[in-house]
């Protein structure tokens, strides 16, 4: 099995595989808020972009990940970036992340807008589970998580080094199949609210 990088879009935003053409408005986008990225694994800030985003397109050509471009429609800016990536074929799991927004797009529709479409997508393409990832210590993101429905499944203690160095826990949360209808409800019932 596989994912196909192919655009996906609602009303609130057009998700486009990375390409060439795209990499100076996800630097725009993403190469911010440096303290955003401080408690990141790896980062997109300052002179990391380009090995950031070297790193996604050769993963990407391997088939194991899927980088998107996130676009707003409101205003048609590249406003950031999420992914479905590492995938397993095998037993039919992808990790759902590698989001990250520039600050005026956080907080409103894009985020559940973007995760609508890439959960659609992946369940589309006959995954089976959709892991959602993030740090112990990012409680904002375990908030977000949370809120889309998902499970949370516990804590991989020590479980990764970030690039300062630091070694982190990982909270771990994941959509199932089964758990999608539930979820999807759930995701239309809020991007309703901005109809």
């Amino acid at each position: 099995m596989k994912i196909d990088p192919v655009v996906l879009e609602n009303r609130w935003v057009r998700l486009e595989p990375f390409a060439p053409e795209l990499k100076e408005d996800v630097r725009a986008a993403i190469s911010v808020d440096e303290a955003a990225w401080s408690i990141m694994v790896s980062t997109a800030h300052g002179r990391n972009f380009d090995p950031w985003w070297d790193g996604f397109i050769d993963r990407m050509a391997t088939g194991r990940d899927t980088p998107y471009a996130v676009r707003r429609l409101s205003d048609g800016r590249i406003v950031g970036t999420s992914s479905l990536h590492d995938l397993f074929p095998t037993h039919r799991r992808v990790e759902l992340g590698s989001t990250f927004y520039h600050p005026d797009a956080r907080g409103g529709v894009v985020n559940p807008a973007s995760k609508r479409l890439l959960l659609q997508h992946a369940f589309d393409s006959g995954i089976v589970r959709v892991e959602i990832i993030t740090d112990g210590i990012n409680q904002r993101s375990q908030a977000a998580i949370a809120k889309l429905g998902a499970v949370r499944e516990g804590v991989l203690r020590r479980h990764k080094i970030t690039h300062t160095g630091r070694v982190r826990d990982t909270v771990m949360f994941s959509i199932t199949d089964e758990d999608w209808a539930a979820v999807r409800a759930r995701l239309d019932a809020r991007l309703a609210d901005y109809a």
